[in-house]
């Protein structure tokens, strides 16, 4: 089982792509009951082989999870896991003493 650490790393790897970062974006802003891939595609403007694999790289970091409807794959965010990614950015913030964030 990863540490705290490396689940974020990965987590943030993950996101640390243009590509990534704007799908997230997307689903997040689908809400709650996602979007389906290919509206991902169609927003994403690429082939769905190339979408794929980005998905699967935020799925398996996961920021996100995907269902099965019929055919239809859909995504949506895992708001929980975001919320932890970033309360562990600002956990520690200030505790050195300088200042408050």
């Amino acid at each position: 089982m990863p540490s705290t650490l490396e689940r974020h790393a990965e987590q943030l790897a993950a996101l640390g792509h243009p590509v990534r970062l704007a799908v997230l974006r997307f689903v997040v802003q689908a809400g709650a009951d996602g979007a389906s891939a290919g509206d991902i595609q169609a927003h994403m403007h690429m082939p769905a082989s190339t979408l794929s694999h980005h998905l699967k790289r935020l799925v398996d970091a996961g920021v996100l999870q995907t269902r099965g409807e019929g055919t239809f794959h859909f995504y949506s965010a895992d708001y929980a896991a975001l919320r932890g990614l970033t309360d562990y950015l600002w956990e520690d913030c200030c505790k050195r003493g300088k200042g408050c964030c």
